[in-house]
């Protein structure tokens, strides 16, 4: 059955409004006459087809790995609302490395202009501050450019963002929430991204072990740390060394729904993220972090299975411990 003029004027409307906010172009593609659908019924079929948006060149950060900017379509958006995700507590230094990284390739574009850094002190007792001197070294950041704010309650973090994506003398703006709380909503998060498209800068939103949900960010990166490759030299890689910072980067959400995942080493000396691959990542890392299981894997027993133990009374021979191992347990323990 057809469907009716009026409401498909609706859904085109509807449609249109949802790709405005996610900042995606929706276009009306009409289907050759008596096209046929898989039921079978020949009817006038309309199809709906989303594109990325004809922006300038400059619109987008581009991180330099080239397949992670391919697949955002260029870039993080510099004038939008970016939310950069950790699953867990543990990520929080992932999280906070890879977007003052990023800070630093926005410095490098334009005025060096001050960034704010928004937080309630739970998230600053929990994953503390950046390290000072470490911004300078690592990241080209002078100290005296992040400025934080520690607010006591989460709508007043939420406020301060506000307030503070709207001005222009601000080179980015940090909010870092933990958790999922009910304010973070859609509504919050659209306020978030209208202020940064009219100021022209980007507002960075860290989610620090929280769930994913839906936010009027048009890119959402998960980050998670990755192991640092031994440290080069001119006689090659150097054994039990710690090499460059590493992040693995997924892509949750974007413009161009791409999903992917990559590893990136950041640079502290040319201030930029370079790709590591697969074939690299097995070559500099070929032992996994956790040993596999040498006969196999662990099998968890059913729900409801019953154990057995040895009954009440005196233990098997082959259960005594030897005199040598009777001795050392009556020994007093050590306490330093």
């Amino acid at each position: 059955m057809a469907m009716n003029a009026v409401a498909r004027e609706t859904v085109f409307a509807l449609r249109r409004q949802i790709a405005k906010i996610e900042g995606t172009l929706a276009e009306r593609l009409a289907a050759p006459a008596g096209a046929s659908l898989d039921t079978g019924v020949d009817t006038d079929v309309t199809i709906l087809r989303r594109s990325v948006t004809v922006a300038p060149h400059d619109a987008f950060l581009r991180t330099g790995a080239e397949r992670l900017d391919a697949a955002l379509s260029g870039g993080l958006p510099k004038a939008a609302l970016n939310e950069i995700h950790g699953a867990e507590t543990r990520d929080a230094g992932a999280v906070a490395g890879f977007t003052l990284a990023l800070i630093s390739l926005i410095l490098r574009q334009q005025p060096r202009l001050p960034v704010l850094w928004i937080g309630t002190a739970e998230i600053f007792r929990e994953a503390g501050f950046p390290y000072a001197r470490g911004l300078d070294a690592c990241f080209d950041i002078e100290p005296e450019q992040l400025l934080f704010s520690e607010a006591p309650r989460l709508a007043d973090a939420l406020w301060i963002a506000e307030e503070a994506a709207r001005m222009t003398a601000l080179a980015a703006v940090i909010l870092e929430i933990r958790g999922s709380p009910q304010r973070l909503d859609l509504t919050a998060t659209r306020r978030l991204h209208a202020r940064a498209q009219n100021a022209g800068r980007p507002v960075f939103l860290l989610r620090q072990a929280g769930e994913a949900e839906p936010t009027a960010a048009p890119v959402r990166l998960i980050l998670s740390a990755a192991p640092a490759a031994p440290r080069e030299t001119i006689t090659g890689p150097l054994a039990g060394s710690i090499g460059r910072p590493a992040f693995t980067v997924s892509i949750g959400k974007s413009r161009t729904a791409l999903p992917g995942q990559f590893t990136l080493e950041w640079n502290p000396d040319e201030h930029i993220f370079e790709e590591r691959r697969a074939q690299e990542e097995r070559a500099k890392n070929p032992v996994p972090v956790v040993p596999a299981s040498r006969r196999g894997k662990d099998i968890a027993a059913a729900p409801g299975a019953v154990l057995a133990f040895p009954t009440v009374g005196s233990p098997a021979a082959g259960d005594q411990p030897s005199p040598r191992e009777r001795a050392a347990h009556r020994r007093p323990r050590r306490a330093g």
